[in-house]
């Protein structure tokens, strides 16, 4: 079974979560897998990591006549080497930019989709089979896809990437494709780089420390934890509708969706609308000072006391092991 694996990268970068679905397509019985890379050629590190991670073949696709990080210019990429590569099954990371290539290219196919999938099998009947939770993480569902041709959307952090001991050198595949009308009606005029930062992307890290109402204001706490345990910093959506950090740290159903593998939650009350943006999490670690709050109920750890306190003396635990 032929497997498309769409690269997310930056700066001639890959993203971690490419290396994770890269992983998950090996995995998959009797898989060959296809990985596209969009846009401006890829170095030999990533060349290399593409191949160490799996891949049969890697395939770089230039879009002419349009800008080839639109959504757009991304599914005439795929639909190019779909056409070559007769594989019923596109894996892409489930982010706003992998969501939204998944949802247009369901439209032009009439592919099913997946999105959110914590992991991926095949049942006794042949069938491949997503798994997600929904509903604010109170049901956990597996989903069929039934057609010819599925997008399933990973969520990040829900597979370890893992290199092969002994990776074989992945066929590098050249394309030139011509942009579609959807793709040329956009004219991208100018692009402001987001600012960088040492601390890893909010919808990818393995580790998210957020803040709440708790915190008053005051995110130095929640900051210098995140750095101790080298992850990423959150906000419920009062703290960022109090303009005490961005809004794009906001985590929930109408901010961010993160799957960590470790979510700490200071001053987070646990309502219903930022559970739904974080019930993926592996492991929950809830700091608050009500000892009724609600996160206490699907905390796996909870902590009742004044998070001032309470976080500096984890950080310092965590740099003193990790010295």
């Amino acid at each position: 079974m032929n497997v498309l694996v769409l690269l997310d990268h930056g700066d001639g970068r890959l993203r971690p979560t490419a290396l994770e679905l890269l992983t998950l397509a090996r995995e998959l019985p009797q898989a060959r897998v296809h990985a596209v890379w969009v846009g401006a050629a890829p170095g030999e590190g990533a060349r290399a990591e593409v191949a160490a991670h799996g891949a049969h073949a890697l395939h770089h696709v230039l879009v002419d006549g349009a800008d080839d990080r639109l959504t757009a210019s991304v599914v005439d990429a795929l639909e190019a080497v779909r056409a070559e590569v007769d594989a019923p099954l596109l894996l892409v990371a489930s982010t706003f930019e992998g969501k939204e290539v998944a949802a247009r290219l369901a439209v032009r196919t009439g592919a099913g989709v997946v999105t959110g999938a914590g992991g991926l099998e095949r049942d006794a009947d042949g069938r491949l089979v997503a798994a997600k939770t929904v509903l604010a993480g109170t049901w956990t569902t597996r989903c069929a896809l039934e057609g010819p041709f599925g997008v399933v959307a990973l969520a990040p952090n829900s597979v370890q990437a893992s290199p092969l001991p002994r990776p074989a050198p992945a066929e590098v595949v050249e394309h030139r494709v011509e942009a579609s009308a959807a793709a040329r009606a956009v004219t991208v005029h100018s692009r402001e780089p987001r600012p960088t930062s040492d601390r890893p992307a909010l919808a990818e890290a393995e580790v998210v420390v957020v803040g709440g109402r708790g915190v008053e204001g005051d995110f130095s706490a929640v900051e210098e934890l995140a750095d101790a345990l080298g992850g990423a910093v959150g906000a419920t959506r009062v703290a960022t509708d109090e303009g005490w950090i961005g809004h794009e740290a906001q985590v929930g159903q109408t901010g961010v969706t993160i799957s960590p593998r470790l979510y700490v939650g200071a001053g987070v009350s646990g309502a219903v609308h930022h559970r739904g943006g974080m019930a993926a999490s592996a492991t929950v670690v809830a700091v608050n000072s009500d000892p009724d709050a609600p996160i206490f109920e699907f905390a796996d750890y909870g902590i009742v006391g004044d998070l001032t306190e309470v976080l500096p003396a984890l950080s310092a635990e965590v740099r003193r092991r990790r010295s």
